[in-house]
């Protein structure tokens, strides 16, 4: 079954993106909550009207997000956390705070597109990846400090 997403759905896809689902998902959970639509052809014609009118906004949109980037290469993040004597944090760093330092510092990103490639319940180095739109994506250095 294929629909047309109306938002980004996590590890399935982005806003405007036809995807094939199990029957079952999208009629069941995807539709009814309002993030998708079933893929019929006048939906289809409907979506690329769309895009074709939002394909500006789009390219000012990725100019940011790139300009944003250029900023962030080079930027080391230090989060302080509470830890114990063996290094451990209690609890876990979390995207929440990486966002926050990162806004300290002036760029607003969403927490909802900070993701780690390892969790973070240790003092020491870390990355974080920052989906800042679909085509750009920077890796951010920061290291876990003990407070």
């Amino acid at each position: 079954m294929e629909v047309i997403l109306t938002q980004d759905v996590k590890n399935l896809g982005e806003k405007d993106d036809v995807v094939s689902v199990k029957p079952g998902y999208g009629r069941n959970f995807l539709i009814p909550q309002g993030q998708a639509i079933l893929a019929t052809d006048s939906a289809r014609k409907v979506l690329a009207e769309n895009i074709k009118q939002a394909q500006f906004k789009q390219e000012k949109i990725k100019k940011d997000a790139d300009a944003v980037a250029a900023k962030l290469e080079g930027i080391t993040l230090s989060i302080g956390a509470k830890a114990g004597e063996s290094g451990k944090i209690f609890g876990a760093v979390n995207t929440i705070q990486v966002a926050d330092a990162l806004k300290k510092l002036g760029f607003d990103v969403d927490r909802r597109r900070i993701t780690f490639e390892t969790e973070v319940k240790f003092v020491g180095d870390y990355i974080a990846n920052l989906n800042l739109h679909k085509e750009v994506k920077v890796k951010v250095p920061f290291s876990v400090v003990a407070e």
